[in-house]
């Protein structure tokens, strides 16, 4: 065999090209598909919680329920802030008994301590986590930016049921007490309130 025998020809030179132009081009699209994935799944992963309840994440409804069970349970009001941030937080009620489908308002109870103004956002769940599927809320002050004054107190509603599906859940057996728990955690530059609705879908607090 001569040296030119061993030497690949011009057209599998160009085959040989092609292909890792094909490899190069599969790589990227691979990694540019793996951030595109990455970023897409913190939306789809609150979206699949609020569908399912999924970790204590509550429902949301425009109205309660047209029917209201005989049946009750208790729904306990828990209160966190980070540490740090100078809010006292607290719920007005610690405990209410209510009946399934029945639409109840209670409120917390928010002041800011220090001497300049300060925003923070609230976060929530419930538990048992499974109690997430059937804790609806009509009105809440989650997930948007509050802003108080130095010394500023406020009363922050929270109007809610308990659907009477709960009956038919396993996990919900014998009516379990639910905890609503609230989180205020400090923000570093407050978002306008259309900002805010636009990311929550509404324009009213939730």
């Amino acid at each position: 065999m001569t040296a030119d025998d061993a030497k690949p020809s011009a057209s599998e030179d160009k085959r040989q090209q092609a292909r890792g132009r094909t490899i190069a081009l599969s790589c990227v699209a691979f990694v540019f598909g793996m951030v595109g994935m990455a970023y897409a799944s913190v939306p789809l992963y609150e979206m699949f919680c609020n569908a399912t309840g999924y970790g204590g994440t509550t429902q949301r409804a425009e109205a309660g329920p047209t029917t209201v069970s005989e049946q009750s349970i208790n729904v306990r009001f828990d209160s966190n802030v980070e540490k740090g941030l100078p809010w006292s937080f607290q719920p007005t009620e610690r405990q209410l008994r209510v009946k399934l489908g029945e639409v109840r308002q209670t409120a917390y109870r928010v002041k800011n301590l220090s001497d300049k103004p300060i925003t923070a956002r609230a976060d929530y769940n419930v538990t048992p986590e499974s109690a997430g599927a059937f804790f609806n809320k009509i009105a809440c002050f989650c997930f948007n930016d509050q802003t108080l004054q130095p010394g500023e107190e406020q009363l922050m509603p929270v109007i809610f049921f308990v659907s009477p599906d709960a009956l038919d859940a396993e996990d919900m057996r014998g009516l379990p007490t639910i905890t609503l728990s609230y989180t205020f955690f400090g923000v570093d530059k407050p978002a306008s309130p259309v900002a805010a609705g636009a990311r929550n879908g509404t324009q009213a607090s939730f």
